[in-house]
């Protein structure tokens, strides 16, 4: 595994701790962000900079309704450093959804020179298809996310909409044991966001990888 990303609900809190964590290994740490919007869609934002991801918390927080976590129900929000040790809780009802739109979601993580991804586009819940039934036309996602459960070839083949879009594979991991359990493979001189970015838009060469030549 070379590249991982960071991508908490509704929150950025810790990817700079991520990063600095990986500092002097070889693994390289994309910080993000995954933003639930009015919808109930789930869009990813992948940035080049850990300050574009803390901007892009910024304004989720803004327009997160008011509440308060509850932790018996939801569970604790840690804020770590680089040890794996506490320094904070959120108390942030960060399970809601915001008052973003998917527009407004997508235009503000280009905005910040991020790339948007709709999150596990086969799942019903909090997909931008189980949500909305189809993506809008002119939205200007930059990959597809599929989930685990399904490769992206089939994806192609069961859904008509993601034929538009790259196509990537994550784990969507929720605990460390989850970490490359699913994963996309990407034509690449080296392994940083820049690149990435030239591979979901096949630029100057660079591509994702997927296992039948015919896509």
């Amino acid at each position: 595994m070379d590249l991982v990303a960071v991508t908490d609900h509704n929150s950025a809190e810790n990817v700079k701790a991520v990063i600095a964590s990986a500092r002097n290994t070889d693994l390289v740490v994309i910080p993000g962000i995954e933003v639930m919007s009015a919808e109930e869609v789930h869009i990813l934002g992948l940035f080049q900079e850990a300050d574009e991801a803390i901007s892009m918390q910024e304004l989720v927080y803004d327009r997160l309704p008011p509440g308060q976590n509850d932790e018996e129900l939801f569970g604790l929000q840690v804020v770590v450093d680089e040890h794996d040790m506490v320094e904070e809780i959120n108390t942030r009802l960060l399970i809601r959804a915001t008052t973003l739109t998917v527009d407004e979601i997508v235009d503000a993580i280009h905005q910040r020179n991020g790339l948007a991804v709709a999150a596990h586009v086969d799942r019903i819940s909090f997909s931008i298809l189980g949500q909305l039934g189809f993506i809008p036309e002119g939205l200007g996602l930059d990959a597809v996310e599929v989930s685990a459960a399904l490769r992206p070839l089939e994806a192609r083949r069961r859904f008509k909409e993601c034929k538009k879009f790259p196509l990537i594979t994550s784990s969507d991991a929720h605990s460390p044991e989850q970490i490359g359990k699913a994963y996309t493979l990407l034509l690449i001189e080296r392994v940083c966001w820049k690149e990435l970015a030239k591979a979901l838009g096949s630029v100057d060469g660079r591509m994702v990888i997927y296992e039948d030549s015919r896509f």
